[in-house]
């Protein structure tokens, strides 16, 4: 396997990880369906810009993508749960990131203020 088709694999492996089709992708992007299709078989290579959108706004891991090892959040420091809750969150859009921030802090600061 040549490397831009391990890349390709690796990126249609982080898409399928957050649960996504090519289509969500490309849409959410601005970019047509059959540019991801070739960008995860290969065919061609993804832009740089194009991997650090998918960072931000999917989660994706741009250096397993990349090089094929992947990279933690000081996995000793997190649990399981904790784990598994930072690789959903990564996973949602941008939007539903926010409100999920937003409710934390509402709820942080309800505890803070029954404490008092």
């Amino acid at each position: 396997m040549h490397l831009s088709e391990e890349i390709g694999s690796r990126l249609q492996e982080e898409r399928r990880r957050c649960g996504l089709t090519q289509l969500q992708i490309a849409e959410a992007l601005g970019i047509a369906k059959r540019t991801q299709a070739n960008w995860e078989s290969g065919t061609s290579d993804a832009t740089a810009s194009y991997l650090s959108r998918c960072a931000g706004e999917f989660g994706f891991d741009v250096p397993y993508i990349l090089t094929g090892l992947r990279t933690t959040i000081a996995a000793d420091s997190l649990s399981q749960v904790e784990d598994v809750l930072v690789k959903q969150y990564r996973c949602l859009p941008e939007e539903d990131q926010r409100a999920i921030r937003r409710y934390l802090k509402a709820l942080a600061d309800a505890v803070a203020a029954g404490s008092n």
